[in-house]
């Protein structure tokens, strides 16, 4: 007895010595507990990789202005790396330091991924928040000021909401769209009005502004919803914010896996500045639509214990709706 005794605590000793491992690791690499003089020197070096690797975050919004076709060139606005996707840059590396956090999160996407998708695990896990744009981006493209206000946005595959907040601010009224369930309750807790996905087409009014931000080379209709969005839109001063990953590679997540589209959209080109070309002269106009605007902005996601953040080449477009004859 007194051997089994002495057995048990041992092992709720070495459990106790194993958890309180990890909290000291997890303080250790948190900005907010940085008293360890070493934890402090490799925290520094980690948040200084931001400005010392000047040249990839530059490459991040570089564009070959003359590779661009003859009508987009005038359209393109050149962006750069402000303090607000800093801030974002900073913060995931921090977080990314989280061991238990990160520990716990590695655990059970392994244990959840073969049941649901890997969007819905981020929803129940409260992780991987996505960054397009800043407000100031999003107000530059748009040509707004900070006070301009609408009536309506309509924001489809809206994700935790994080990125409809920067948007949400110039607008009365927030719709989204999302078909991830635990992705919905985020929406739902932000006091967004979640419509189905098939209901924002039939709701009975239109909107200012519709944003489809990195969704066009996740579903598989992709020019269905492009037509969508064209009739959706208030006649006249009704915009498209739209959001893809170059180089163009469809994929839809079905059931944890990842098959490719019914309805193929037909870019043309290898090189960023080809495939904004064909999409803004093919793609767009083939939809009723048209190029206000268009930059170049990195899809930057929080990392986690193996990766600071992660990012993705994008093309942001300002869209309207092309005149009738």
């Amino acid at each position: 007895m007194c051997h089994l005794q002495l057995r048990t605590l041992l092992f709720v000793g070495w459990v106790i010595g194993y958890v309180a491992f990890l909290l000291s690791m997890r303080r250790m690499w948190t900005g907010k507990y940085m008293r360890s003089p070493l934890a402090r020197s490799l925290f520094s070096n980690m948040l200084s990789e931001i400005e010392e690797a000047g040249l990839e975050t530059d490459e991040w919004y570089r564009c070959s202005y003359d590779r661009l076709g003859e009508a987009v060139q005038p359209l393109f606005i050149q962006s750069h790396l402000d303090t607000d996707t800093q801030a974002f840059l900073k913060h995931s590396i921090d977080k990314s330091g989280w061991l238990f956090t990160q520990l716990y999160h590695s655990f059970m996407s392994t244990v959840l991924s073969p049941l649901v998708s890997r969007t819905s695990i981020n929803g129940l896990l409260s992780r991987g928040s996505m960054f397009v744009f800043s407000p100031d981006q999003f107000r530059r493209l748009l040509r707004i000021s900070p006070e301009w206000r609408a009536d309506r946005l309509l924001d489809l595959g809206a994700g935790n909401g994080g990125v409809t907040e920067v948007m949400g601010a110039h607008f009365r009224e927030v719709y989204a769209t999302e078909v991830s369930v635990p992705m919905k309750w985020h929406l739902q807790r932000r006091n967004y009005k979640v419509l189905a996905v098939e209901e924002w087409e039939r709701t009975g009014f239109q909107y200012d502004l519709i944003s489809c931000l990195n969704l066009l080379d996740r579903c598989d209709n992709p020019l269905d919803v492009l037509k969508g969005m064209q009739r959706s839109l208030v006649p006249g001063t009704g915009r498209v914010i739209l959001a893809v990953v170059l180089p163009f590679q469809p994929y839809v997540e079905i059931g944890g896996r990842w098959q490719r589209p019914k309805e193929r959209l037909k870019v043309k080109g290898k090189t960023w500045e080809e495939q904004v070309t064909s999409m803004s002269n093919d793609v767009f106009r083939g939809a009723g639509l048209e190029v206000e605007a268009v930059t170049r902005l990195p899809y930057l996601c929080e990392g986690d214990m193996y990766k600071d953040y992660y990012v993705l080449d994008d093309a942001v477009f300002v869209l309207k709706a092309l005149e009738k004859d």
